[in-house]
């Protein structure tokens, strides 16, 4: 181990490594249950199946930028790229489920062959930092508006679109039944905030715990509520592994390739502008999430070369973009290094063992299947509500004074929660600063590359929206 991972030159041991792998573990195991509960909503996989391609693709993610890499970072399926899978592609634009995991895989193709090529550096240059900023932004509020509705904090209305859910036990308004679930994820939600203020590894993975416990304890007050809960467990961690085989495994090959459901009510033209563009969002999200991941994480531990680049960049991109290509075949979305490594960099972790370490932990997980699908949706919204603010920190980035920088910016993040897709704040972002930048005689301030982009997204927006 020494002589692979470099301990002592890291100027770290076995047994710090071996810490800061669990505590990188118990900062981003929630994704196991929100990613499983997200994908459920579609309807045609079970929350088991994706529990085990979750897992399965974040060891071998985490498993190859470890051995890759030599870096104590972890990958699994990417908050935000998820949601833009599930709510935008497949509920959105009425793709399947088998189709989305097709542009997932295109997303990991492209993204190896714009690594090994080097061409990712010109993409990344096209994109104007004002957009760049206000990415991360934008899906942090589209997550945490997403947790609210799961939670049912929430609601539509008819009047304003949307709405408070009612909490009024006096005028009938609101039951018991209906408010307890609301109240869990407010604890939850406050509980990780505590948790994360006390600097308490694992602060999102306990709020998630502790509100699950909550609404099984308020359960009691609630008639009728565990009625024919003991019938509907499932103890047997095979039967999760028996739906991923069924239902996720390789469904990105024997159906993703047919659009027939798709064309039945769009042109191909449609289909193919659709393709190009929303496989261009998740490699552009894919790409940004991970870039900065990778300076952020190695900046907080100091591991940073004496030219303030990551060590071994190029490496850590291409394990990450072959996690991306695993993961659609095992059925989940895109795999992207997690933020949540930090956890384990603040623990002392600088080399790939931490990583390992992490990749055992998720492969010991994928046994506890049936623990993790008695966690209530409600402890989980609490956990993407709280994603969502880690995320929106961001905003402190933007320049607000500067109207070309401040425009786009505002625009890539509201478009994002408002529209109910990613890629539209990314296009609005894009497209508003060319016609800003065009309109102030700005004109060679505009990368080539971005005028591409541009003109993809403003068809994809008069095609095929």
């Amino acid at each position: 181990m020494e002589k692979f991972f470099k301990l002592k030159e890291h100027n770290t041991t076995v047994k710090t490594e071996i810490a800061a792998g669990i505590t990188t573990f118990m900062a981003m195991a929630y994704i196991l249950m929100v990613n499983a509960g997200m994908f459920s909503e579609l309807g045609v996989v079970s929350y088991n199946a994706i529990y085990i391609a979750t897992a399965i693709s974040a060891v071998i993610g985490t498993l190859l930028i470890g051995l890759l890499s030599n870096l104590p970072l972890a990958q699994a399926s990417g908050m935000g790229l998820n949601a833009f899978f599930v709510y935008t592609v497949c509920m959105g634009m009425g793709l399947t489920y088998a189709n989305a995991l097709t542009l997932v895989l295109l997303d990991g193709i492209v993204f190896i062959l714009l690594t090994v090529t080097g061409l990712r550096k010109l993409i990344f240059d096209a994109i104007p930092k004002c957009v760049k900023t206000a990415i991360p932004v934008g899906i942090g509020l589209f997550i945490a508006f997403l947790g609210l509705q799961n939670a049912g904090l929430i609601v539509s209305n008819p009047s304003t679109a949307v709405s408070l859910a009612s909490f009024n036990l006096l005028n009938g308004t609101a039951t018991w039944a209906t408010v307890m679930p609301l109240l869990v994820t407010v604890f939850a939600v406050i509980l990780i905030a505590v948790l994360a203020s006390k600097k308490v590894k694992g602060a999102v993975l306990w709020g998630i715990i502790g509100g699950s416990v909550l609404y099984y304890v308020l359960g009691f007050t609630i008639p009728g509520f565990y009625d024919g809960f003991v019938q509907s467990l499932s103890f047997n961690p095979l039967t999760a592994f028996g739906d991923f085989g069924s239902q996720a495994f390789g469904k990105v090959f024997t159906e993703g390739f047919d659009f027939s459901a798709y064309l039945a009510g769009h042109s191909m033209e449609s289909l193919v502008i659709l393709i190009i563009t929303t496989a261009l969002a998740f490699c552009m999200v894919d790409m940004f999430d991970t870039l900065g991941t990778l300076f952020g994480a190695c900046s907080q531990g100091n591991m940073l070369d004496e030219d303030g680049n990551v060590p071994n960049m190029n490496r850590a991109m291409l394990a990450d973009a072959i996690a991306t290509t695993t993961g659609a075949i095992c059925g989940t979305s895109t795999v992207t290094t997690f933020v949540e490594s930090s956890a384990g960099i603040a623990e002392g972790g600088r080399t790939g063992l931490s990583s390992i370490v992490t990749a055992i932990a998720f492969f010991i997980a994928m046994f506890l299947s049936p623990i993790a699908a008695l966690i209530p949706g409600n402890a989980i919204a609490a956990a993407l509500i709280y994603v969502g603010v880690l995320m929106a920190s961001g905003v402190s980035k933007i320049d607000w004074k500067e109207a070309d920088f401040a425009v786009p910016a505002f625009l890539t993040l509201a478009i994002m929660p408002f529209a109910y897709n990613i890629s539209y704040g990314i296009a609005f972002g894009l497209i508003s600063y060319v016609f800003i930048k065009l309109f102030t005689g700005k004109t060679k301030e505009i990368n080539a590359g971005t005028w591409v982009i541009s003109v993809l997204f403003a068809m994809m927006f008069f095609l095929t929206h």
